[in-house]
């Protein structure tokens, strides 16, 4: 059994804490199908605030099926073959329009250090040094996101317990110690790729993802 990274969360127990709040809402024809994109932030004028991605068909009642995924603008949205984070956003996103499940959008880009450092780092492990040792080099966390704000999202939209879609075993942790339940994890594997398998390795062997 892979061991979980010891790292403490707080548990959430009012919903929306951290001063979030639902700002906006609205139906969404996408590619998989219909979803309603709900807005999360700590200010009305938030640039860029957390979303839901809520399938129409999604039962609050059932256990539903739960994405966080964190923002990767460069694998999301341009496609970028150095990660598997845009093929899992797309797979999460064609399973949740089958069987009713969520996608929370969490914006930590860079696992939490930004794009502008994420470039940095890119730079680094162009040079020979892998995801991790880029990071430190640069002096910043291997990992600094954070959960509770999602999970503060599921329990606003009257979900109580989900099947999480992770590899990850930090999220894990994190739903375990909050109120939501998790009935099971689903695996989301990508193929690996030539120019994606390092970073892959690098997960696997030393971020004890489970891969």
């Amino acid at each position: 059994m892979t061991k979980i990274p010891n790292k403490p969360y707080n548990l959430i127990k009012p919903v929306l804490s951290l001063s979030m709040k639902r700002y906006s809402e609205a139906m969404m024809p996408l590619q998989w199908g219909n979803f309603k994109m709900v807005t999360y932030a700590n200010k009305e004028n938030e640039p860029m605030p957390h979303i839901a991605i809520v399938s129409e068909n999604m039962d609050p009642s059932k256990p539903v099926l739960v994405r966080m995924h964190s923002e990767c603008l460069t694998g999301d949205l341009l496609g970028s073959k150095r990660c598997d984070c845009g093929e899992q956003l797309d797979t999460a996103m064609a399973l949740a329009e089958k069987q009713g499940g969520v996608i929370i959008y969490l914006r930590q880009e860079g696992r939490g250090i930004g794009l502008i450092n994420k470039l940095k780092a890119y730079q680094l492990q162009d040079k020979g040094l892998d995801t991790i040792d880029a990071n430190t080099h640069l002096g910043l966390a291997v990992d600094s996101r954070e959960y509770d704000m999602a999970i503060a999202i599921l329990q606003d939209l009257g979900i109580s317990t989900i099947d999480l879609m992770t590899n990850n075993p930090l999220k894990i942790k994190a739903i375990e110690e909050s109120p939501i339940n998790i009935r099971k994890r689903a695996p989301l594997i990508i193929p690996s790729k030539k120019e994606n398998k390092g970073y892959l390795l690098t997960k696997k062997e030393k971020m004890g993802h489970l891969l």
